[in-house]
């Protein structure tokens, strides 16, 4: 099955370059996602992980640092 795409608003069948980079870029975009989701989740266990040795909840440490 052969990607499409829109050129000058005339949808057609990709070029076997054109479909080389957009999948080239596809997995370079996957990768970045699953590199932000992992950067957020390891920000999050640190926060917890800081919360948890001073005995607060998240909401306390909203209340405390005024945000």
């Amino acid at each position: 099955m052969a990607l499409k795409i829109n050129d000058n608003g005339t949808d057609r069948d990709m070029t076997p370059d054109e479909e080389a980079a957009y999948l080239a870029w596809a997995e370079i975009a996957k990768a970045e996602a699953q590199a932000q989701a992992e950067a957020a989740e390891a920000k999050a266990a640190a926060r917890q992980a800081v919360l948890d040795k001073l005995g607060l909840t998240e909401q306390e440490a909203q209340l405390l640092l005024g945000s």
